[in-house]
């Protein structure tokens, strides 16, 4: 195993940018996730250590190496894509075995040991004389990975190996890659777009947009405290409501309605008489009123849009009127309204989040 060390690294085609400025450190053994919307260049950052493509600028290091001129075959580094990879002429067996031939492993008591091993850890053992057409996805994403740690590399590169799979075999298969990774201790560097996937499995997650880093940090951290707005509204499902607001009269305006303005978010923010923002506020955050509930300053009036029952909650999403501002939030699952109706919530404004309505940067709350 080996710290992966990315120092000011871009990757540009033909004087376009794909990545500018990526700099982070992934120590010895941790699991690192690369999450962002597509074309926000992660791929390009896993291939780049892969060394399937080359270093514009910056340094790459792998170990105490730096690898910048170094081939992708010395590396010591395995890669699992998106679509398997497996050759189609060899059992499951010699699908595994494939890498530590091509690393010159000769001993065929070794190769069969550490094939065995490989099998049973991942639940393949009876699947060991099959070819890749006779198994399912999930169970040849499964070869797929045992390919790669049956070679004990320093580094694991895992590239959306998820995504072909349906809901149910990805919760399961996502649940075994933690399983694996707690087992064996490879330093895995893992890309997707799925923010459960980034959550769920990361150390610490990278957040990219547009070729730049947005964010590092242990997920938690990242949804409690995003940075900007595109972080914000990336991580977490239903994603975090964000609406425009003017500051007026002492309090923010929203549509036709109003805000209170908290003494310490006032004193912070000190915000001009009109000045723009956008609010931002996690589902969890807002209650449906009753009227006996009410407290003016601290909500607004929604009309529904949809009701979706989830079995233990409900998940309403709703309308700011004459608006076509959309706001996600929970509500009992014994609730009862149906879509054209006029409702009031209340708004947990402790929670509450200011973005510079330009440039999408946190304003409040402030960094501890």
């Amino acid at each position: 195993m080996a710290k992966v060390h990315l120092e000011a690294i871009a990757r540009r085609f033909d004087h376009v940018s794909k990545i500018e400025d990526i700099s982070f450190k992934v120590p010895d053994g941790q699991f690192w996730v690369l999450v962002g919307p597509s074309g926000c260049g992660k791929s390009t950052i896993l291939r780049t250590i892969a060394g399937l493509e080359a270093v514009s600028e910056g340094k790459l290091y792998i170990g105490d190496s730096l690898v910048n001129q170094v081939p992708a075959r010395a590396r010591d580094v395995a890669m699992v894509f998106q679509n398997y990879a497996l050759y189609p002429h060899m059992s499951v067996a010699e699908n595994l075995a494939f890498g530590l031939r091509m690393r010159k492993v000769a001993d065929k008591g070794t190769i069969a040991k550490r094939v065995e091993g490989v099998a049973r850890s991942l639940n393949l053992s009876h699947l060991l004389d099959r070819k890749p057409k006779q198994l399912s996805g999930g169970q040849q994403q499964r070869v797929a990975l045992g390919r790669a740690i049956a070679r004990e590399p320093q580094v694991f590169l895992l590239d959306e190996p998820l995504s072909n799979l349906d809901a149910q075999l990805r919760n399961e298969t996502r649940a075994e890659l933690k399983r694996l990774h707690g087992q064996l201790g490879i330093t895995t560097i893992y890309v997707t777009h799925d923010q459960v996937e980034a959550m769920t499995l990361a150390d610490q997650i990278v957040v990219l947009d547009q070729g730049r880093i947005q964010q590092i940090g242990d997920p938690q951290a990242i949804y409690a405290q995003p940075a900007n707005r595109m972080v914000a509204t990336f991580l977490g499902s239903p994603a975090m409501n964000l609406f425009p607001a003017t500051y007026l009269d002492g309090g923010f305006k929203v549509k036709n309605q109003s805000l209170a303005v908290g003494a310490t978010l006032h004193q912070v923010l000190q915000p001009r008489h009109g000045q723009g923002f956008d609010l931002g506020i996690r589902p969890e955050h807002i209650q449906v009123q009753t009227a006996e509930q009410l407290d003016n300053s601290e909500q607004l009036q929604v009309l529904v849009d949809l009701v979706e029952p989830l079995g233990r909650e409900t998940l309403i999403r709703a309308s700011l009127p004459d608006s076509q501002q959309t706001l996600s939030f929970y509500a009992p699952a014994n609730w009862r309204s149906q879509v054209g109706d006029f409702i009031n919530i209340q708004l947990d404004l402790e929670q509450l989040f200011v973005f510079d309505a330009s440039t999408g940067e946190r304003l409040y709350p402030v960094t501890n």
